[in-house]
């Protein structure tokens, strides 16, 4: 078929279809639609593709693993585990890897992938909170991505379990005693989630359910319905020339975008496939079969369940006897349930905190600078040094013995830290963010520092400042916009009766100063004129006493 039939068949095809349907101008519409061009966006682009690779490398997986507890003697390629008996599970997931061709590496590309996906949830999760993108109108897609992230942590639990190997067994007895911590309900749970006592017969195939369908599933719906929140909502965009609340600047969807979203998945897929052929991850053959009365040496999970081995390590052992003989284990039950679910909690809820603490019910499509929210921002850092703590925490035994180190002396300065560390990593936070915002008022009165160092006649040294560009400006300027601080209410009205609701909004007056109480106040436009006409008229008069030092130097003396 030559080139102008196959043309004149397609667009006949074309307009059979959109006689139907209607959709040309609907997608004409769409295909043009704008998303700003930034790298930090390309963190949530990450956790998306890295999902895409996780339901494919998964689905090949899924062909020759068996979600079985039914015990075999393993006869296969790998020699020092003949004869050995094991699960059914744990059989064709060692024959995944020495039998199967490609098998190895798929494993790997699956637990890379799983890896970066968490990865990328979690800082593309720490971009929307330090540049305040949860604000309104966003704040159900920041409840969805919270939402993800604890689903990703299950996930990755899950799929981490399923070999049924030493090392994930031992994380399973873990996850045993979590439920067994929790009062009256906690037993029935663990013989429900195991069909009997620990590690019953059942579990496996009920864990491969959950690890194939049931999360996964949830975690497809999540985010399609995240980027249809993303897609209706406009995406958010830093602030600078041209940006505005009401607009986007940025390439179209078609074909700018979708060529550069396209190029930048194989590139995620790249590097997790050669990540996943030069490094190995979850060696479960040197482990061997899980045996509920074994226990490996040196066990640690995965990077994101490390810091919750570390709560579980760092805390001191409280067991209560209560009447009736129930025993109540808050050496447990609050590291793993209590404090996770305190943290997940506010997490979700943070949007509706800041947002009721400021008093700020505006919608913002520009994003903050971290240093311009200086509270928020110092929040953040103290969340996070309280996280790398615990998480640090959680190979106590690893950093013990690779540094010929005490224990319990490494367990007891955690300990410490977690207390003493997050309070002084939020003050030294804040006077940061305070000392780059006065740093950004000296670069809108009096320029940037050029680098260059004159000397004038009286011997003096001084640095010649040139002015900022114009799309510089707009970008220290945003902060213009930011909340101001709620006024303390009157604690009665005009005719002295008490105001209602008093104690309340005293306490929201007093968060909204502790959010923007403390803020390098922008120069106005009068004193950015004013700077930058001073700085002109003082460089020209050194300039000018330069010259003449030069001229009279150069003059012909008599």
């Amino acid at each position: 078929m030559s080139a102008n039939r196959l043309e004149e068949a397609g667009g006949k095809g074309y307009v059979w279809v959109d006689d139907r349907i209607a959709a040309s101008g609907y997608l004409k519409k769409q295909f043009n639609k704008v998303f700003p061009d930034h790298w930090s966006f390309m963190l949530g682009e990450i956790a998306l593709y890295s999902f895409i690779i996780l339901l494919l490398s998964g689905t090949f997986l899924s062909l020759w693993f068996k979600p079985s507890m039914i015990e075999v003697v393993y006869d296969g390629s790998y020699a020092p585990l003949n004869g050995v008996h094991m699960s059914e599970a744990y059989a064709s997931t060692i024959n995944l890897s020495f039998d199967i061709r490609g098998g190895l590496l798929m494993r790997q590309i699956h637990h890379w992938a799983a890896l970066f996906f968490v990865a990328a949830i979690s800082v593309h999760l720490l971009r929307v909170f330090f540049t305040g993108a949860f604000r309104k109108p966003r704040e159900i897609n920041w409840i969805i991505g919270v939402t993800l992230l604890t689903l990703a942590l299950l996930e990755g639990f899950a799929g981490y379990s399923l070999p049924d190997d030493l090392l994930s067994g031992t994380g399973l007895r873990i996850a045993q005693g979590i439920m067994l911590s929790i009062p009256l309900v906690g037993s029935y749970l663990s013989f429900f989630v195991f069909g009997g006592e620990f590690p019953g017969s059942d579990f496996i195939p009920r864990l491969y359910t959950v690890h194939v369908l049931l999360v996964p599933g949830a975690i497809l719906a999540l985010i399609t319905v995240h980027l249809m929140l993303i897609w209706f909502q406009k995406h958010t965009q830093w602030p600078g020339g041209g940006r505005t609340e009401r607009n986007v600047v940025g390439f179209p969807l078609f074909p700018v975008y979708t060529a550069k979203a396209g190029g930048f998945f194989f590139i995620v897929f790249g590097v997790t496939a050669l990540m996943s052929g030069l490094f190995q991850i979850n060696p479960i053959w040197m482990y061997g079969p899980y045996i509920p009365d074994q226990i490996t040496a040196g066990s640690q999970p995965d990077w994101y369940i490390g810091w919750l081995e570390g709560g579980l390590r760092m805390m001191p052992n409280l067991e209560w006897v209560l009447p009736g003989g129930y025993n109540l284990s808050l050496n447990v039950l609050f590291p793993a349930v209590i404090l996770p679910g305190i943290i997940f909690t506010l997490m979700a809820l943070y949007p509706f905190i800041e947002r009721w603490a400021t008093g700020d019910a505006r919608p913002h499509h520009l994003l903050d600078r971290p240093r311009n929210a200086a509270t928020r921002t110092s929040l953040g850092t103290m969340s996070l040094s309280f996280y790398i703590i615990m998480w640090i925490e959680g190979g106590n035994d690893i950093i013990a013995s690779t540094f010929d180190l005490n224990v319990f002396l490494i367990t007891w300065i955690a300990r410490i830290s977690l207390i003493v560390v997050p309070p002084l990593v939020f003050v030294l936070t804040k006077r940061t963010c305070l000392a780059l915002q006065r740093r950004d008022r000296a670069k809108l009165l009096h320029g940037y520092e050029s680098g260059v160092i004159k000397r004038l006649p009286d011997g003096k040294y001084y640095e010649q400042h040139q002015p900022i560009s114009s799309q510089e400006e707009l970008i220290l300027l945003a902060r213009a916009d930011a909340p101001q601080p709620l006024p303390m209410p009157e604690r009665v009205d005009g005719n002295g009766i008490k105001q209602r609701g008093y104690a309340l909004k005293k306490m929201q007056a007093k968060l909204s100063n502790f959010f923007y109480g403390e803020q390098v106040p922008l120069p106005t436009a009068a004193e950015i004129a004013d700077g930058h006409h001073h700085e002109i008229e003082e460089t020209a008069e050194r300039n000018q006493q330069i010259d003449e030092s030069r001229a009279k130097a150069l003059a012909p003396r008599d």
